[in-house]
């Protein structure tokens, strides 16, 4: 590259030091030139700032004074970070130092690129994929995401199967990479989001504007997952559920989401079931109090969340603003025509491969 980017590696942290510990070397190892790393904090009261200030002091440090989730912290950390690419990285994540360049090479060779991630494997296995994006991010007609190497719980090991770059629907948030005038011109995260699906949101809406998104074949990063909110909290079923309903409404075309929407909801009774049939009450009333959220939301009234103990870090710090797609051309390369759920536990085609390349957009 003749002019080469300015690229800015942003990591969003809550009370998460151990991680900072272990995995922020290999990022301070990356070769890209003039790589800028900034963490960001959301009201710690462990002493990841002091462990930073102490050992890493050229680290820029950008504090929020609470915890504004996943969206809000990003939104008000981002708008202090002066980049051409963002690339926003989970704090439980190991990279390899060259693991930038192929990423941004491939963005650079198209305007029309907005977003991208790389190959996401597991930390703890790592000839296999990662939940949280694996190789490259999708979505069925009825709003349920899944990826290249990963449907639901079905994660397959990498076998060089997906080693071909190419696009996408959605890019992960364990390790974002956002050209910063297409994060200005979305509008950041909705903040309503709070945590989780938040990034299939913006990716949509990105794709609803006519750009596109990414997976990357030639870099891979080494991630964690659940550093956060592990898989059997309730709160993350509830955002799950109830995210996952905020984005086809604001996403699909309206005569579309009216046919979409209810089914959803009948899909989900079938999810509680499930729960209470394997006694998990309290997953159960999540996506229960998800419902009862969703509908509170299309009336215009705002709730703080999923009940008065949600979330002690930042429970009332959801934002009353929502950024909607600014629908000009769909880009609906990603998305599979069908049924994934029918796909997966009818049909048991429980591999990427396994599906109609006809059926997917």
């Amino acid at each position: 590259m003749i002019n080469t980017p300015k690229v800015a590696v942003v990591i969003l942290n809550w009370n998460g030091v151990k991680y900072l510990k272990q995995f922020l070397p290999t990022v301070l190892a990356s070769t890209w030139p003039g790589l800028e790393v900034v963490v960001g904090d959301n009201a710690s009261s462990d002493d990841s700032l002091a462990f930073i200030k102490e050992t890493h002091p050229n680290i820029r440090i950008i504090q929020n004074d609470q915890n504004y989730g996943f969206t809000g912290g990003y939104n008000r950390v981002l708008s202090q970070v002066d980049a051409d690419y963002y690339i926003l990285l989970n704090s439980d994540v190991e990279v390899m130092p060259g693991w930038i360049e192929p990423v941004i090479s491939l963005m650079e060779s198209d305007p029309l690129i907005a977003a991208a991630a790389p190959k996401i494997l597991s930390f703890a296995q790592k000839d296999q994929f990662e939940h949280a994006g694996a190789a490259g991010g999708f979505i069925d007609t009825f709003g349920y995401p899944f990826c290249r190497g990963r449907m639901f719980y079905e994660v397959e090991h990498d076998l060089g199967q997906y080693e071909q770059s190419d696009e996408v629907f959605w890019a992960s948030g364990a390790s974002l990479f956002i050209k910063k005038k297409c994060w200005d011109e979305v509008g950041g995260f909705d903040e309503y989001f709070f945590a989780h699906m938040e990034e299939i949101d913006l990716c949509w809406r990105l794709k609803n504007m006519g750009y596109k998104v990414m997976y990357c074949a030639q870099s891979a990063i080494y991630h964690v997952g659940g550093g956060t909110l592990n898989a059997e909290n309730p709160f993350k079923t509830y955002l799950n559920f109830r995210n996952n309903l905020l984005l086809l409404k604001k996403n699909l075309p309206f005569w579309r989401a009216l046919f979409v929407i209810p089914l959803r909801f009948c899909m989900d009774l079938l999810a509680i079931a499930r729960f209470l049939a394997e006694g998990k009450r309290k997953d159960a009333w999540a996506v229960s109090r998800a419902h009862q959220n969703f509908v509170l939301h299309l009336f215009g009234i705002r709730v703080s969340g999923y009940g008065v103990k949600d979330l002690e870090n930042g429970k009332n710090s959801l934002s009353p603003k929502t950024h909607h797609s600014k629908r000009t051309i769909h880009n609906l390369k990603g998305m599979y025509k069908g049924s994934i759920v029918w796909s997966f536990f009818v049909k048991k085609k429980t591999r990427f491969t396994d599906l109609d390349p006809v059926d997917l957009l």
